[in-house]
């Protein structure tokens, strides 16, 4: 560092003094010659002595001055230095390539390193990064840790430039030069008691059993009480083990208090309970199953329950038998693989259809989409709730942006030469200047905002309902003033033949309507082979004494030849992975990606060994998968990692920005995170 140092200012000018000296003499020399030769050559020869002892002490001073400098520097910050030493925060020099130049006491104390000591930062703290230290800023800080102990270590450059800059003396030659300042400052004892007070938290859960009535009814009524008292005490000694404070509210309800710190005990053992009270048998035909809903991370108690009471409702609009834990935004779900039992009681059905009514009856007209690239489940809704409309003599028009060829021979039993209004179907476009204060907005086999026809419909309309039988996922609706999501039911068009049933005495419906509602049930179910229970076969008996005619929507539903050779195809390409699950990528474009995807994965179930089926279609520049399986897999669970969703046994997710080769790849390292992961087994 002496080297790169040189002299400045006033002790360089007096330095420098003897030799501008010289210059002098030289001028009062040369009027001497004009006097006397002999004179001015003396003169000369003694100004030549004069600047060769001058130079010669000029030279052999200006190194020693500066080493003098530096030392009386050092000596005059000998107090600082000292209070330095002393300094109770640890603290040491580094160059920049992290090598100890010199460390205090207190550094040395914590470390256990001496004054000696010069190697590496790194080989005391290898979490330390050179990249950490080489850092563009100035300054940088970072945690590091020491045995049992954390540090916050703040970084902070020395430039040479800027130790000599006051100096009226010296100054650096090499301006970007620097040392590094190293400080560590003890948080142990700060994030103990911020981990600490995390874990005091409160956690409000919510548990309720799914199936109270319906298990109790399969059981003799003397064993009623015994099997509520099992289940009570299942409840109450799983969470007695996490500290929890336990309530029954109601008789199928209970309110769950306990601390944060639980929570992770309770997340790595899956919450058990909703697999333990399974177990239950006092005579009961039907397994008791429970829906949990935790709140946590509220600005306060009343947030915190508020989540709780978000959670059970997402778990249960889910098919209930899971846990959903809710933290602001963020969602997580475990369980959830268990098939979801059908009602028995149409209760529910026939307190939504009157409130349908009574929403339908206090508006001027109603405005009904479905999803995305419409299916005919979505199709056949949307006819039913316009049927419905038409007997309150309200104005119903229907959002369909593209019809598929699946769809269109559907579609075409509607035309104004048939009886029907000519603006019965009408695009988004249409659709937003049509809407109006008095508009409902009626969404059908979706409970997805993004998902819909027209997600700007529900942006702008201040009154909706949805009605759908896919499970609901972080993404849903807001705020509808009514909603009837039951994702036991087969199809959304089975849930609107109930509630049609409901809705007004005597309804009459016309054949190709009651057609394309029963159409809409028969592609859901795979012809009444996949989730199909007795109110499916109820609603499927009730459309037949409409006038739906089983002949006539088998022709309404046959594929022409393009779509049967593209499905063969798709057949044919299969591939089977990991031995249980087959999957295929559509070869060429298709006007009905989810049809002949769907059909196509139905197909390959047919296949001995196949667990689960997963078809990729590209459509529109997105990618779509249809997943299907029997009872073995559980393909919603597959398609929620996706971004998807759907039931059990029937689920599909949308994929975009990758090409199909990219999206098996992601669809396979999805199965394989899931199998080690103990979320699906074969």
């Amino acid at each position: 560092m002496k080297q790169n140092l040189k002299l400045k200012g006033r002790l360089r000018n007096y330095l420098y003094l003897p030799l501008y000296l010289t210059i002098l003499l030289v001028l009062l020399n040369i009027p001497i010659y004009f006097f006397d030769k002999r004179a001015g050559g003396m003169v000369t020869a003694f100004l030549l002595v004069y600047f060769v002892c001058v130079l010669m002490v000029f030279l052999r001073n200006k190194p020693v001055l500066t080493r003098e400098m530096i030392n009386f520097a050092t000596q005059y910050a000998t107090v600082q230095k000292r209070l330095l030493n002393n300094f109770e925060v640890p603290y040491a020099l580094l160059d920049v390539n992290g090598r100890i130049l010199w460390l205090n006491k207190k550094f040395a104390e914590v470390t256990g390193k001496g004054k000696e000591y010069h190697k590496s930062i790194f080989s005391i703290f290898p979490s330390i990064t050179k990249e950490q230290l080489m850092k563009e800023e100035n300054e940088a800080s970072f945690q590091v840790v020491w045995e049992d102990k954390i540090f916050r270590a703040e970084t902070n450059r020395i430039y040479f430039e800027s130790m000599t800059e006051e100096s009226n003396i010296v100054e650096a030659e090499e301006k970007e030069q620097y040392l590094l300042a190293l400080y560590l400052f003890d948080e142990t004892e700060l994030n103990h008691y911020i981990k600490e007070n995390a874990d005091q938290k409160l956690v409000a859960a919510l548990v309720y059993i799914d199936n109270y009535e319906e298990a109790l009814d399969s059981i003799e009524d003397v064993k009623r009480s015994l099997l509520v008292a099992l289940v009570d005490r299942k409840v109450n000694n799983y969470f007695s083990e996490v500290d929890a404070l336990v309530r029954k509210t109601e008789k199928d309800k209970y309110f769950v208090v306990f601390k944060y710190k639980y929570l992770a005990q309770l997340e790595e053992d899956k919450f058990s309970l909703i697999e333990d009270v399974k177990s239950v048998k006092v005579g009961n035909e039907m397994a008791v199953t429970l829906s949990i809903g935790v709140g946590i991370n509220g600005d306060n108690y009343i947030n915190n329950s508020e989540y709780s009471r978000m959670a059970i409702d997402l778990a249960l609009g889910r098919g209930g038998d899971q846990v959903v834990v809710k933290e602001g935004e963020q969602v997580s779900y475990y369980g959830g693989k268990s098939k979801t039992v059908e009602k028995n009681t149409r209760v529910k059905a026939r307190v939504k259809a009157h409130a349908l009514r009574e929403t339908l009856e206090s508006r001027d007209n109603v405005m009904i989409m479905g999803h995305h690239i419409s299916d005919v489940d979505s199709f056949g809704a949307a006819i039913g709730i316009y049927c419905a409309a038409r007997v309150l003599g309200k104005k119903a028009q229907i959002v369909l942006n593209e019809v598929t060829s699946s769809l269109r021979p559907l579609k075409e039993c509607f035309t104004p030469d048939k009886g029907y209004p000519e603006d019965l179907f009408v695009n988004s476009e249409r659709a937003m200047e049509i809407l109006n204060r008095n508009t409902l907005v009626m969404v059908v086999d979706t409970n997805r905002p993004n998902y819909t026809e027209c997600p700007q419909l529900l942006e702008r309309g201040n009154a909706i309902v949805v009605f759908d039988h896919h499970r609901q996922g972080n993404e849903v609706i807001r705020n509808p003033i009514l909603s009837y999501i039951e994702p036991y039911a087969s199809s959304t068009c089975e849930m609107i033949a109930e509630v049609l049933q409901y809705f007004t005495e005597n309804i009459k419906l016309e054949a190709c309507e009651a057609d394309c509602i029963y159409a809409g049930i028969l592609i859901d179910t795979n012809n009444f082979m996949t989730k199909t229970g007795v109110r499916t076969f109820e609603a499927a008996a009730y459309l037949r004494r409409c006038g739906a005619e089983v002949t006539r929507v088998r022709k309404l539903l046959r594929n022409d030849m393009a779509s049967y050779k593209m499905r063969a195809e798709i057949v044919r390409h299969a591939e089977v992975y990991r031995g249980a699950f087959a999957i295929s990528m559509c070869p060429g474009k298709v006007d009905s990606p989810t049809i002949v995807g769907a059909q196509a994965a139905d197909e390959l179930l047919n296949i001995v060994g196949i667990k689960a089926s997963f078809v990729l279609t590209e459509y529109q520049g997105r990618i779509f998968i249809s997943s299907r399986s029997i009872d073995e897999i559980n393909v919603q669970l597959i398609m929620e990692r996706l971004g998807g969703g759907g039931h059990l046994n029937v689920a599909g997710a949308q994929l975009a920005d990758c090409t199909l080769s990219e999206a098996k790849v992601k669809l396979q390292d999805t199965i394989d995170e899931m199998l080690e992961e103990g979320e699906i087994e074969l």
